[in-house]
């Protein structure tokens, strides 16, 4: 891998993890909040199931409150946020499943071979040579 892609590949992981981030906050602060009022007024950060009691029993309705309490808990609210992070980011990245990725500069078709095999000796020769070198057959022009 040349110096250039490394960096590209580089640049690429940065902005990524900074888009990440953004998305995190998108739906977390702009779009979780309409959705949870429409639903009743459901906080899903804090939507929770207690799987086993801490040692002081405190009913609370906040995930964090509860875990501090010494409770184990399953955060399904924050399972929900997750799961519309990735969608987001996915259709952001693969907007178009039929669409073709474009070709990178400097590929192009394959090239055409350098080199041929000399019928007699099976030598590789160059493909413009009209007598092998190694055992001095004339060839027939390509």
């Amino acid at each position: 891998m040349r110096c250039a892609e490394r960096r590209r590949h580089a640049v690429g992981i940065i902005i990524g993890a900074a888009f990440g981030t953004i998305i995190a906050a998108l739906v977390s602060e702009v779009l979780m909040p309409p959705i949870g009022l429409l639903l009743g007024n459901v906080d899903f950060s804090n939507l929770f199931i207690v799987l086993k009691e801490g040692k002081t029993i405190v009913p609370t309705r906040r995930s964090a409150a509860a875990k501090a309490a010494g409770a184990v808990t399953l955060n399904y609210g924050m399972f929900v946020n997750t799961v519309v992070n990735f969608l987001i980011v996915a259709f952001a990245i693969f907007p178009d499943p039929g669409h073709e990725l474009p070709e990178e500069e400097g590929r192009g078709p394959a090239a055409a071979p350098a080199t041929k095999e000399c019928p007699h000796c099976l030598s590789t020769i160059p493909i413009k040579a009209t007598r092998c070198g190694h055992c001095t057959s004339e060839l027939k022009a390509a």
